[in-house]
């Protein structure tokens, strides 16, 4: 794609980055083929496609954002698919993070829209006020419907109030800063976790799994003291600054690990996490004190599934009969590029692990979307529903957070972390959603 940025416009790191992605751009229209939002709804500007050709002009004309750009952007999920299909290697992601911090800054919107951005930004990513937030939801969650009929702002709060759990599992000690040692004779690693900010408030029970089965297979586990939400749910909604913030003091947290005792890898158990960490090298490279520290963390940092394919969990101690339905996050298979290992791990384990049909598209989840595009969320969450129906699994296996509770609510299947099953089946306890389904077990 030609472009027509000035000398002027170039001396910007992210306008001169943005300029060789659109370069890259050969207007192919692959990307339509496998974008969620064209795939339900037709329009040219809601695929990657058209979306890079508001932002081209956007950007190089140095245009403030407009409602037609906002309208457009706003429905892009960030699942990354086109970037899986892309034959010219188009960084999408990039893309779409500047135009969404330019809007940030260029845009007034509506007054309840802002409203409801600064709560999600001042809410999620940090526990303690998340899980007092979800007593509140608590009372206000009969309403949810009511509101979502309301239509308009109303029906995103409907929406979120659907979202929120009946109840909020006990704090877990994995939630803390602190050191879980190896259960065997002799270490064989070191790594972190990151302890994240809506999973350890809605299901503890993930980290907890993972620290169990790696202390078990002889690492030791660190979770430390200072670290923060990875700021993936504030940079998807162009919040820049507070995202490098975060991913300052993560930095900062992890890199005083390295320099300590050492660290083998930091281990992320929700993929949408581990898309931002894995950037941080990209999102802090201006930055002469960290550029060089953020490109060591996002070196060492591997999804837990990434991880464990390499390592010696023993022997299963659990011999299931029961047929999983994978649902490959989108974050995981088009952020990260990890689609086998996952399922390799299930299988090993002695789970018949089946693909779901359109794999490829998004559940509807994508941080904060589903609440602020309840209804394209929903649609693709009925389409993902009845995809992995059709294959008739006795649960569904995933890992990421944000799927698990989109996912969760268009079905009654068993929806279950990853890790979670794994840790069962080499020893540990049985996943409470499991144990809420003694049939499939006693089958």
């Amino acid at each position: 794609m030609q472009t027509n940025f000035t000398a002027e416009q170039l001396q910007d790191s992210h306008t001169a980055e943005s300029e060789k992605i659109l370069r890259k751009c050969v207007h192919c229209g692959f990307c339509t083929a496998t974008c969620p939002t064209f795939a339900l709804l037709g329009d040219e500007l809601d695929s990657p496609r058209g979306r890079i050709y508001l932002i081209k002009d956007m950007l190089e004309n140095d245009k403030p954002a407009d409602d037609k750009v906002v309208k457009h952007i706003d429905r892009c999920l960030s699942c990354l698919s086109c970037m899986t299909t892309c034959p010219s290697g188009v960084n999408y992601m990039h893309l779409v993070d500047h135009a969404r911090a330019h809007i940030e800054k260029t845009y007034k919107r509506p007054f309840a829209d802002r409203m409801l951005r600064e709560i999600l930004a001042f809410v999620l990513p940090y526990p303690g006020r998340f899980r007092l937030a979800l007593v509140g939801a608590f009372f206000a969650r009969p309403f949810a419907g009511l509101l979502k009929r309301a239509g308009g702002p109303l029906a995103k709060m409907g929406a979120m109030l659907e979202l929120a759990p009946a109840t909020a599992p006990i704090r877990s000690g994995s939630e803390k800063p602190g050191t879980h040692k190896a259960m065997t004779p002799e270490r064989k690693g070191r790594v972190a976790i990151l302890s994240g900010c809506a999973q350890p408030v809605l299901k503890p029970s993930i980290n907890d799994a993972t620290i169990r089965l790696l202390t078990r297979a002889g690492y030791e586990v660190v979770l430390p003291k200072g670290e923060v939400c990875c700021g993936a749910l504030v940079h998807h909604m162009g919040k820049e600054e507070a995202a490098l913030e975060n991913a300052r003091r993560n930095v900062d947290a992890w890199t005083r690990e390295m320099e300590g005792e050492g660290l083998d890898a930091v281990l992320i158990t929700a993929s949408g996490c581990g898309t931002t960490i894995k950037d941080y090298g990209f999102m802090l490279r201006d930055n002469p004190a960290y550029a060089d520290k953020a490109a060591r963390v996002s070196d060492l940092t591997r999804d837990i599934t990434e991880f464990l394919t390499g390592v010696d969990l023993g022997l299963p101690r659990v011999h299931p009969e029961l047929t999983v339905a994978y649902h490959s996050a989108c974050s995981m298979q088009h952020g990260q590029k990890i689609t086998r290992q996952p399922k390799d791990l299930l299988k090993a384990a002695g789970f018949k692990v089946k693909d779901v049909p359109e794999g490829h598209l998004c559940c509807g989840s994508a941080g904060t979307y589903n609440i602020l595009q309840p209804e394209i969320a929903t649609r693709l969450r009925e389409r993902k529903v009845a995809n992995i129906e059709r294959t008739n699994p006795d649960l569904i296996a995933t890992g990421n957070i944000g799927c698990m509770t989109q996912i969760g609510l268009g079905t009654g299947l068993p929806i279950i972390h990853t890790a979670e099953l794994l840790d069962w089946i080499y020893g540990g306890p049985v996943p409470e959603a499991l144990e809420e389904r003694r049939d499939l077990l006693a089958g």
